[in-house]
């Protein structure tokens, strides 16, 4: 296959531009903010998993508060009554020995009931403040998460202008080729992620491997509109000066 040299060179900007829209790719796949929010993310369910089971104990404990304070309301209308029973002065002395005895019984089953009312106050306190300090853990955590988000986005947005723009540059530029050369250098390039590169010093720009003194004659007698490609990595080599053997 033949090309004009000048033809021929234009190959090393297009495989510049092949090689940033490469690039863009490669950074959208690995963009650093990915693998922040998938661990920020992690953080958020880690983080209301916690304040779930935190506020399921306070719900609990709400509701033993309740019951506490119910029982202990019975317990006092119940005392109340046996009091108002033995002031009213209509009950005989041996029921009243019997409501005394009661009543007793009721104020120490009431100092009970008030006691662990008092502890579970208490619990409550504690665990409305690790209630708080949940909340405050998951905000944090889901702005971490809403700022990786943004960054994220922010890098793709910019990732999305290069690729559009290289994209148009690019098929402006391969509109300048032949269709043969274009063809085998896109077949190149996606077989091997190169389709054409500049050969200096021996070396191949694709591959970096030096050639050696046979294949470098061979460079230096083939025709200046000739296509020549590196026989380790078939790109196409783009003799952008002199070879030396």
């Amino acid at each position: 296959m033949k090309a004009d040299p000048a033809v021929q060179r234009r190959l090393l900007d297009l495989a510049a531009v092949d090689a940033e829209l490469a690039r863009v790719t490669h950074r959208r796949r690995t963009l650093p903010e990915i693998a922040e929010i998938a661990e920020a993310e992690q953080q958020v369910r880690a983080k209301q998993d916690a304040l779930v089971a935190v506020e399921t104990t306070l719900t609990d404990l709400d509701r033993d508060v309740k019951r506490q304070e119910t029982e202990i309301d019975q317990v006092r209308a119940r005392g109340e009554r046996d009091r108002k029973l033995m002031q009213s002065g209509s009950v005989g002395a041996k029921q009243l020995t019997e409501l005394e005895h009661e009543l007793a019984t009721i104020q120490r089953r009431q100092g009970i009931l008030e006691d662990d009312l008092l502890e579970l106050m208490e619990r409550r306190e504690a665990m409305e403040a690790d209630a708080n300090f949940a909340r405050v853990e998951l905000d944090k955590a889901t702005e971490k998460l809403e700022d990786a988000k943004r960054r994220r986005d922010a890098a793709l947005a910019d990732l999305e202008s290069t690729e559009t723009k290289r994209t148009a540059e690019r098929s402006t530029m391969a509109r300048g080729f032949p269709d043969d050369l274009l063809k085998v250098y896109d077949r190149q390039r996606e077989q091997r992620g190169i389709g054409a590169a500049a050969f200096q010093s021996r070396r191949c720009g694709a591959c970096r491997i030096e050639l050696d003194s046979g294949a470098v004659s061979k460079l230096k007698e083939a025709a200046a509109d000739e296509v020549v490609r590196c026989e380790e990595c078939g790109a196409i080599l783009v003799r952008i000066g002199e070879p030396r053997a």
